[in-house]
Formats: structure tokens, sequence, C-alpha cells
């Protein structure tokens, strides 16, 4: 008896975030085991053919030619450096993440809810680029194409927009900190190990005070977010 309720309670979680997947990406998936994968963070799922990973690296490249091409036929007359630019902003990780959270991943992401640094990273449009991978794999480079197009670059990417926008948020804060005679500097506060991965903490430091902190695992991400942190804090608007 007590198994059979097991049973059924696992099945119906199953089908609960089978219907979530359906949703999201409006179709029956083929192979749910990918979508699971790529919905799964490592901080629940350690081993790596369990946890998304391996799919957000394939992701990550499918998704770039895939804007690569849509930009490349989007500007027929701009050169290499615009185009360079454009795929850059909108494969930015931060741009990423937040498009994943109004698509909804937040809510079926598998991760560790009691870590607070994930809740502050990157980790959904990381998921993002692993759904992106599973698509590919699942249904080809042409499905997975439409996808792309349909569900991220139309709905959330408008080009114009971008055009105008500076996404590198330490490039931001550098050019305020020129404007203003101001000397800033990023520091490494902490690093530690936390779920088999590092975790650092980086301050955006303006004349010798922190305006603001990241955490990521890795540097780059850190101090990205700790930039973004502090142009919310100072208002910078441009």
């Amino acid at each position: 008896m007590l198994y059979r309720l097991r049973y059924l309670f696992s099945s119906g979680k199953k089908r609960i975030f089978l219907n979530h997947v359906c949703n999201l990406i409006g179709f029956n998936p083929g192979r749910i085991s990918l979508y699971t994968a790529a919905l799964s963070h490592r901080s629940v799922r350690e081993k790596t053919t369990d946890n998304n990973e391996r799919l957000e690296y394939l992701g990550d490249a499918i998704l770039g030619s895939i804007i690569a091409d849509y930009l490349f036929m989007k500007y027929p007359y701009k050169g290499e450096g615009f185009l360079t630019e454009m795929r850059s902003k909108m494969v930015n990780r931060q741009v990423l993440n937040d498009i994943a959270i109004k698509m909804g991943l937040k809510k079926i992401t598998s991760y560790n809810r009691h870590d607070n640094s994930l809740k502050s990273s990157q980790i959904f449009g990381n998921a993002l680029e692993a759904l992106v991978g599973a698509i590919y794999i699942d249904k080809g480079y042409n499905r997975t194409k439409q996808w792309v197009l349909q569900k991220i670059i139309l709905p959330h990417l408008f080009l114009e927009d971008l055009e105008n926008t500076e996404i590198n948020q330490k490039n931001k804060l550098y050019s305020w900190a020129n404007r203003n005679g101001k000397l800033l500097e990023f520091e490494t506060l902490d690093e530690k190990m936390e779920n088999g991965r590092r975790l650092f903490t980086v301050a955006a430091v303006v004349d010798g005070e922190t305006i603001a902190e990241g955490k990521a695992f890795n540097k780059k991400d850190a101090s990205q977010i700790a930039a973004q942190n502090a142009v919310e804090i100072l208002n910078i608007t441009a």
C-alpha cells in the first residue's frame, strides 16, 4: 500500500512537470529525460548526466548560431563589428536570465532553494540555454531555430532598443567613474566552496568605498552582478 502511494505521488509529480514543460515549449517532448536534466541545477543533481551543465554548453552554442544567422539576415549591410556586438547583447547572461524568469523557468527549475546565493545568480538563464540544447537533441536544428525565434527573439529581444542599450554594466560603471573623476575597482572579497563549486563574492569599490557586491560561481559573472547593483544604487542611467 505504501509503495502504491509513493508510486502515485511520483507519477503525479511527473505529470505536473510534463504539463509545465509542454506549456513552456509549446509541443509534446519526445524525450522527457532531456528536459528534466535541462531544468535541473547541479545543486540538486550532482551527476553530470542528470543536471543541465552539458546541455547548457550545447545550448549556448546552438543559441549563438541561431542568433548569428538571424542577425546576418536581418542586417544585410551591417559590418562584422556591429553584428558581433548585437549578438553579445542578445546572449548576455543577465538578458537571458531575465527572459528565462519571464518565461516561467524559475518556477519549474529544480535547484537548492535554501541556497540564497543561487536566487541572485543567473542559473535560470543557464537553464534556458540548456533547454535550447534539449530541444535541439530532441527535435533537430530547424525546429529549435523556429522555437528560439518564436519564444525568445520576437517576444523578448527588441533590436531597436538593444542597438541603443549598454548591456555591459561594468562598462557603464567605468564610464560613469571616468566622467566623474572616480576611481573604480573590483575586489574579490570571498572565495569558498559551495555545492562542489567555487563561489566568488566580488565588490564594486569607488574611491575606496564598497558600493555593491555580487556573488556567482565565476569572477566575471560576480563582477557583472556587483556592477549592476552599483549602477542601480548610484542611479546611473547613461
